[in-house]
């Protein structure tokens, strides 16, 4: 099954290798995911390469303990010109455990050329919402 342009979902399971001293998932580990998320949602969007402008916003709203999985689920939520705004969540389970939102971030994303030059994004392949 494939995820329409601009969306992505990750797994990740969390172990010990990217936990801090608390044995719960470190903040740095949690960063790095959310933006892998975000580069893969805009790339698959903008359909050319893509950097990482900014990071508007990061909430990390509960630890996750390693042995739990999280699930990153990704989305543009807005594109200009060059630029995308992709929103991640994170969400972690373990077995007997239920899913609850542990991360979330915002990032800014801008399309570039070869060159590394901020590219226009070709929007005709876009979905438009039409009126009902």
């Amino acid at each position: 099954m494939t995820s329409p342009s601009g969306t992505v979902e990750l797994r990740e399971l969390v172990l010990p290798a990217l936990a801090n001293h608390h044995g719960t998932l470190f903040a740095g580990q949690a960063l790095q995911l959310l933006a892998k998320a975000a580069f893969l949602a805009a790339r698959s969007l903008a359909q050319r390469e893509v950097v990482m402008a900014s990071v508007t916003g990061v909430d990390f709203i509960h630890p996750v303990p390693v042995g739990h999985q999280l699930l990153l689920r990704a989305w543009v939520s807005r594109v200009g010109r060059s630029s995308m705004t992709v929103c991640v969540t994170g969400l972690a389970d373990a077995p007997d455990v239920p899913q609850d939102e542990a991360l979330q971030g915002v990032f800014e994303m801008v399309a570039v050329d070869a060159s590394g030059r901020p590219a226009a994004i070709d929007g005709s392949y876009i979905q438009q919402e039409t009126p009902t």
